[in-house]
C-alpha cells in the first residue's frame, strides 16, 4: 500500500497549497467550465470566458464575462459588467451592475444594489432578509451544506481528540500496520449497517431498533469520516506535531476536495470506510492487549 500512502500525501500537500495560495481555478481557453469556487481572495470571470456557476466565500467578485447560471457571494463587493444568466445572491457586500450588463434572474442582496442606466435586470430586486429560502437557491444551498458539514466535522473531530487522546495514534497504527484489515472491516460495516436496519424494519419486533439504527447511520458515518480524517492527518503530519494540527491537515484536505464534483463524494466514501475500519481494528487490538500479572511469591517451605 506504499503507493496509496504516497498518493494521499501528494493530495494533502496539494490541497493545503490550494487553500493557502490558489484562490480559484480558471479556464484559460475561453471554454465553458462547470464552476468557479473561491474560498478567499478574488473571483474574476474575464471578458470572453463562460462558466456555469460562480461562488466566493470571502472576497470581491468581478464578472466581465458570462456566468450562465448563478453567482453567489457570501462576503465581498460584487461588480457585474458582463452577463449572469440567472440569480445573483449576495449575503454581505455592495452590488454594482454596470451599464450594458445583464442579469437574467433576480438580484437578492442584503444591501440595496446600484443598477446603472443601461443595465438589464430581467427578474426582481429583493431584500435578502425578506426573501431567502435555501430550497429556492439550490446552488447556494449546496455550498451552505458544505460549510455546515465542514464546521460540524471540525467540532466533532476536536471533541473526539479531547475525549480520546490516544485516538490519533491508534488510527495511524491501524493504517500503517493493518491497512488490509482496516479497509476490509470498514467496507463490511459501511455496507452491513444499512442492510441490518432494513432487515430489522421488516420484522415487527425489530421495527423500533431498525428506525433508531436508520436514523443513527448519518451520525455513525460522520464519526467514521472524522476518524478517517484524524488517521490520514496523523499519517502525514507526524509527531511531535500536535494531534490537533495533524487532524486539521487531514480535515482541511478532505473538505477542500469535497468541493470537487464526484471526487468529493469518492473521498468521503474512502475516509468514512477507513474511519469505520480503524475504529474496529483499534478496538480489537485494545481487547487483545493483556495486562501482565505478576505471580505471587511461592510460600516458604514448611518447617519440620
Amino acid at each position: 500500500m506504499r503507493w496509496l500512502r504516497r498518493s494521499a500525501g501528494v493530495a494533502v500537500v496539494l490541497c493545503l497549497g490550494f487553500v493557502a495560495l490558489a484562490p480559484a481555478a480558471v479556464a484559460q481557453d475561453g471554454s465553458e467550465t462547470d464552476e468557479q469556487v473561491v474560498l478567499t481572495g478574488r473571483l474574476l470571470v474575464p471578458e470572453g470566458e463562460t462558466i456555469r456557476n460562480a461562488v466566493i466565500f470571502n472576497g470581491d467578485a468581478l464578472v466581465e464575462g458570462t456566468v450562465t447560471e448563478r453567482l453567489v457571494v457570501f462576503n465581498g463587493r460584487t461588480e457585474i459588467t458582463g452577463t449572469v444568466g440567472e440569480d445573483v445572491i449576495v449575503f454581505n457586500g455592495d452590488v454594482v451592475v454596470r451599464s450594458g450588463a445583464r442579469v437574467g434572474g433576480d438580484i437578492v442582496s442584503l444591501q440595496d444594489p446600484e443598477i446603472e442606466d443601461g443595465a438589464t435586470v430581467e427578474g426582481s430586486v429583493d431584500d435578502l432578509q425578506t426573501r431567502w429560502d435555501v430550497y429556492d437557491v439550490g446552488f447556494a444551498g449546496r455550498y451552505a451544506w458544505w460549510l455546515a458539514y465542514s464546521v460540524s466535522t471540525l467540532v466533532l473531530g476536536l471533541v473526539l481528540l479531547a475525549l480520546a487522546p490516544g485516538l490519533a495514534a491508534a488510527s495511524v497504527r491501524a493504517l500503517r500496520e493493518r491497512m488490509g484489515a482496516t479497509i476490509g472491516f470498514g467496507l463490511l460495516w459501511f455496507l452491513l449497517l444499512p442492510v441490518v436496519a432494513v432487515l430489522l424494519l421488516v420484522t415487527i419486533v425489530g421495527i423500533p431498533l431498525g428506525l433508531f439504527l436508520g436514523l443513527a447511520l448519518a451520525l455513525v458515518y460522520t464519526i467514521g469520516y472524522v476518524v478517517g480524517a484524524i488517521g490520514l492527518g496523523r499519517l502525514f503530519v507526524k509527531e511531535p506535531t500536535s494531534r490537533y494540527l495533524a487532524f486539521l491537515a487531514g480535515w482541511g484536505a478532505l473538505r477542500v476536495l469535497a468541493l470537487v464534483p464526484f471526487l468529493g463524494g469518492l473521498l468521503w466514501f474512502v475516509a468514512t470506510l477507513l474511519g469505520l475500519g480503524t475504529l474496529w481494528v483499534a478496538a480489537r487490538s485494545a481487547r487483545r492487549e493483556v495486562v501482565p500479572v505478576t505471580p505471587l511469591p511461592a510460600p516458604p517451605p514448611a518447617m519440620s
